[in-house]
């Protein structure tokens, strides 16, 4: 789409375009929590922001809902209907969120939107199978759907959730090893990320019954943008505010992760990238001020700017592949504004 056209384009902005998002989304995932067994669903309910640790009523800041506002805005692209897709979109919440509950015991992180992760009120176990209930219901949800593409989105859905499961598996035992190279750590956020964005954007458009070439071409989309929504986290993961990600600061350095711009730094061959090394591979953990110097010297190597420049270009390859859909205009360049949004973010 090109300037012009979006001009002439009454589209919302990204913004609105999530609290839209989150307006249709929300009412049916509470309908859809209501349905879990007693113990699960206090765990979901609490992880959404919904419940405080002793099950009374709150209002907490959830999730950006960036997944299901891609799938409801896939649909529209292709000349369907939100509604149609909300199945979908609503699967895709509940996997992503599966995912969250998963990845804080894996990583140990505290807390999660400025408040105690589920499993640090919880217990890990218990967070766990609150998160293996979600993603049971995300199949079921779909399962159960009356679209002639229902099958089809159980199957594609799975498909990228293996993926993001390979991913984070790849993610941890990256952790162990002093050898992660650029090309294998893309891959691997490519799967724990991009897979599931595309997936988001498929289902979208095949729920909106657009062609197999617009199917495609959004799933491209969505995995392109999944790479440059990770490479962004990555450097929200280091250098983010924590009175906005409502994470700790320096919480990737502390975890040891081998996240995109730490790898670029200690593939840098600099001198920076040496230092980094020897701080970042010894078996004791880094203490506050070994963190911050750590920060630096990935800077330094130059990790943070070649995660910026790798992210502006995901997001170019990510919108080549939408106008290539031939999107319909307003859709289109709501999908435009919500990709700019997620690859210039604060948290």
């Amino acid at each position: 789409m090109t300037a012009a056209q979006e001009e002439t384009v009454s589209a919302r902005s990204a913004t609105e375009v999530l609290a839209w998002s989150r307006c249709l989304v929300e009412p049916a995932l509470r309908d859809a929590i209501a349905e879990l067994p007693g113990g699960m669903r206090r765990i979901a309910a609490y992880h959404f922001g919904w419940e405080d640790e002793e099950g009374r009523p709150i209002r907490s800041g959830g999730g950006k809902t960036i997944r299901p506002a891609l799938t409801l805005l896939a649909a529209e692209a292709v000349g369907g209907a939100a509604a149609t897709a909300m199945p979908a979109a609503l699967a895709v919440e509940l996997a992503h969120n599966f995912s969250l509950l998963h990845d804080d015991v894996m990583d140990g992180d505290h807390t999660r939107r400025h408040r105690a992760t589920a499993w640090r009120v919880f217990g890990a176990n218990f967070a766990i199978l609150g998160g293996d209930a979600l993603l049971a219901f995300a199949f079921e949800i779909l399962a159960a759907d009356a679209h002639p593409a229902s099958l089809l989105a159980v199957a594609d859905l799975s498909r990228a959730i293996v993926q993001v499961v390979e991913g984070q598996s790849r993610d941890m035992d990256f952790e162990r090893r002093a050898d992660v190279d650029l090309p294998e750590c893309v891959d691997m956020a490519e799967r724990k990320t991009a897979a599931l964005l595309g997936a988001a954007c498929a289902l979208g458009a095949t729920y909106g019954e657009g062609t197999p070439d617009q199917v495609d071409r959004l799933r491209r989309f969505g995995e392109r943008l999944g790479l440059a929504f990770q490479l962004v986290d990555d450097l929200l993961g280091i250098w983010g505010d924590p009175a906005v990600t409502g994470k700790p600061v320096y919480s990737d350095l502390f975890n040891r992760k081998k996240s995109l711009p730490v790898v670029a730094a200690l593939t840098s061959g600099t001198p920076a990238g040496a230092e980094l090394s020897a701080l970042y591979h010894r078996s004791r953990p880094l203490t506050e001020d070994e963190a911050a110097l750590a920060a630096g010297l990935i800077e330094v190597a130059g990790g943070r700017s070649w995660t910026v420049r790798r992210a502006e270009k995901a997001l170019a390859e990510a919108l080549t592949e939408l106008d290539a859909a031939v999107p319909v205009l307003q859709a289109g360049a709501e999908l435009r504004s919500l990709a700019h949004l997620v690859t210039h973010r604060d948290h």
